[in-house]
């Protein structure tokens, strides 16, 4: 059986909270590898929605067991919070596996971050101030505290002082702001250590040897792929790898045991926060899109930037995440429009770009170049299969498939859990 990776294939918020969903009937762990709360996942269920940060989707099927993988930065407040939340709605949250090895989200974490976007004033890079950047910092400069060291005190006043030392003279001298205790940091996360005692482990080990014994596994990504460090639209992107080479280093499973690559795509496009967006609009049809479409972020409450779909940057996650398959979504959205604009190629300082630039520079000033496709008016949201959609609709999604390089093997129709059409089986 596969070990499946399935991630964002735009800016994020694509929708794979509901694609990770629509699996976990079908797979026996769903693992976040990267990212920490700064990531949101909506999952409807019924009449239930789901709002889901730090937690893999995966923890609202009761045949799942959700992994936070050590690739994930952790924020324990959040992670607690998350949980009785779920708990007080009825849901079984004790087989969540915790790594040791995953990085912890300090308040002098989420400190730098505020203070250090509001320095930067008009060149901020637009984050959600949750700390992640300065926690994956400080993992990269190798002075992170980890998960494993709230249960060794000695250590973890070490780690904390140390930190410390620095950071309240950077906070001091030149931000103006007031020191941080060391000793009221190291107080609040021993307070977390009891009650995530349990769920901490060696996920590595327990994920290798699931897939050895042919168990199925979904490494879920947070954001998408414009926004990963190495890959993305630098230096607007997130601290980590969402990209699918992401799931090996922030689970601890080799690339040969990976068997399929699912990227979310939405039927047009969105992001949050700065950076450039070639195709966005800023006009009647962008509102519509944010208005229908309900696009806000999850997580920070932002309106999402809206544009059509961009064939460039499908193209482009298939080939840097080796992707096999699509889950297009929000397909119902694009109802009522006569005519559908789809970005097939950039225009860049008089030139046609058909590939995304690697350069900076070329990506600001490109501008793009559409290909109109027919649109339809009938509602879409009852259809069961890929026949049922009206023949424009069919057509659109097909031409989407053309273009991005990967087939599609299922459709969103509307955001409940049964709205959704498939095309192919993921797991073949």
């Amino acid at each position: 059986m596969p070990a499946l990776v399935l991630l964002g294939a735009q800016w994020g918020d694509e929708g794979k909270g509901k694609a990770t969903d629509l699996l976990g009937g079908s797979v026996d762990y769903v693992v976040r590898f990267q990212g920490g709360n700064n990531a949101g996942h909506t999952v409807v269920v019924g009449d239930q929605k789901y709002a889901l940060h730090l937690l893999p989707s995966g923890i609202l099927s009761p045949t799942c067991t959700p992994v936070i993988g050590n690739g994930v930065v952790v924020d324990p407040a959040v992670l607690l919070s998350e949980l009785s939340g779920l708990q007080e709605r009825g849901i079984d949250t004790s087989k969540l596996l915790l790594s040791g090895n995953a990085h912890l989200i300090t308040p002098f974490h989420t400190e730098i971050d505020k203070v250090t976007e509001r320095f930067l004033g008009k060149r901020k890079i637009g984050t959600t101030g949750r700390g992640i950047g300065p926690t994956y910092a400080d993992k990269i400069n190798r002075v992170g505290i980890r998960v494993q060291d709230l249960f060794d005190e000695s250590i973890l006043v070490q780690k904390v002082d140390a930190a410390l030392d620095f950071k309240n003279q950077v906070l001091a001298k030149l931000y103006n702001r007031r020191s941080i205790s060391s000793a009221q940091v190291v107080e609040e996360l021993l307070g977390y250590a009891d009650e995530l005692r349990g769920f901490v482990c060696d996920t590595t080990l327990v994920l290798n040897n699931a897939i050895d014994e042919g168990k199925v596994v979904l490494f879920e990504g947070g954001q998408g792929t414009l926004l990963d460090v190495d890959h993305g639209t630098y230096p607007f992107v997130t601290s980590s790898n969402p990209t699918a080479g992401g799931a090996c280093t922030g689970a601890g499973v080799g690339p040969t045991k990976i068997s399929r690559v699912i990227g979310i795509l939405k039927a047009y496009t969105t992001r949050v926060g700065a950076g450039p967006f070639p195709t966005e609009l800023l006009d009647a049809d962008g509102e519509a899109l944010r208005t229908i479409g309900g696009e806000k972020g999850v997580t920070t409450g932002r309106d999402r930037r809206c544009g059509w779909f961009d064939a460039v940057i499908a193209r482009y996650a298939t080939r840097v995440n080796g992707l096999t398959d699509f889950f297009l979504t929000k397909l119902d959205v694009l109802t009522g429009w006569e005519q559908i604009p789809v970005c097939v190629a950039y225009e860049i300082d008089g030139r046609r770009v058909t590939e995304l630039p690697y350069s900076q520079t070329d990506f600001h000033h490109a501008k793009p170049v559409y290909e109109m496709l027919p649109g339809w008016s009938e509602d879409i949201t009852k259809a069961k299969t890929f026949s049922d959609l009206p023949k424009n609709a069919q057509d659109y999604v097909l031409a989407l498939e053309q273009m991005s390089g990967a087939r599609i093997s299922a459709i969103g129709v509307g955001p409940g859990r049964d709205e959704t059409i498939q095309i192919h089986s993921f797991l073949d």
